[in-house]
């Protein structure tokens, strides 16, 4: 963790209002019109394992299944169902993915959608976007693979209060990204981290960021379990808020980004 951060220069924007910043302007496509699959609707529930058509590398492990679990999360080789979520480096040591491990619940509102692709347009978006945040880097996507919570509520939600974020996995089989994309976050937790059934904040808020599962290369968004994650839409790494990018094959010193002002 500390060779990691110690060369990751964070770039963070003023807050945004939902009008500046529309739900799904940073998202890729999504839903049953992309032929996305869903998720059931069952609290701290997954998917099935998932089999993905191009081995994904994580930290020099390839994977060749994932699961898309409810709670904010896409994990290799275990589904988690904690709902409260612990920051990172775990000491289960399970990798995942975490554009915002809180405690989902569907059954109070919201989807969760996945699909893998190869679809070219989608791919070409895919490299564009890689191609403009990793010049240095010659990559060409061959694989992507979408996760969208799409205006999930939380566990003991009294209110209408929703979150819509998105994580987007690419390669081109030797080089992996991870794109974590967010808008419209306005909760953090659920009642039974803690928080209010009213509000949805308090007690122990959302962790976002990754793990490879080995405690050495894993990364916690800033304010990751503070208050301050419900303005993750609002912060970046590439310049962009609402958008953090990572090379995650192996380890990677990320070139510094300068601060993100937004003009409001």
């Amino acid at each position: 963790m500390e060779t990691f951060c110690a060369f990751l220069l964070l770039a963070a924007g003023s807050t945004l209002t939902s009008a500046q910043n529309p739900t799904g302007s940073l998202l890729y496509p999504y839903g049953t019109s992309q032929g996305d699959r869903k998720n059931d609707k069952i609290d701290d529930g997954s998917s099935a394992e998932i089999s993905i058509s191009v081995p994904f590398t994580f930290y020099t492990k390839p994977y060749h299944s994932l699961y898309v679990n409810n709670n904010g999360v896409v994990s290799f080789g275990v589904r988690v169902s904690q709902y409260t979520p612990n920051p990172f480096p775990l000491d289960g040591g399970s990798p995942f993915v975490a554009p915002y491990w809180a405690d989902v619940d569907t059954r109070k509102g919201g989807d969760v959608f996945w699909r893998q692709s190869q679809d070219p347009s989608l791919l070409r978006r895919c490299t564009e976007d890689i191609n403009r945040y990793f010049p240095r880097v010659p990559f060409t996507a061959v694989w992507a693979f979408v996760a969208t919570w799409d205006r999930v509520a939380y566990y003991g939600s009294t209110s209408s209060k929703v979150n819509t974020f998105q994580a987007v996995l690419t390669t081109n089989r030797q080089i992996s990204f991870i794109m974590l994309n967010y808008a419209g976050i306005q909760w953090t937790t659920g009642t039974a981290s803690g928080g209010s059934a009213s509000t949805g904040l308090g007690g122990t808020p959302a962790q976002a960021g990754f793990d490879s599962g080995d405690k050495i290369n894993y990364y916690n968004i800033p304010s990751s379990r503070t208050p301050g994650i419900i303005n993750i839409a609002s912060t970046t790494n590439v310049g962009v808020p609402g958008k953090w990018v990572f090379q995650v094959d192996e380890f990677v010193v990320p070139a510094p980004t300068e601060s993100v002002e937004c003009a409001l």
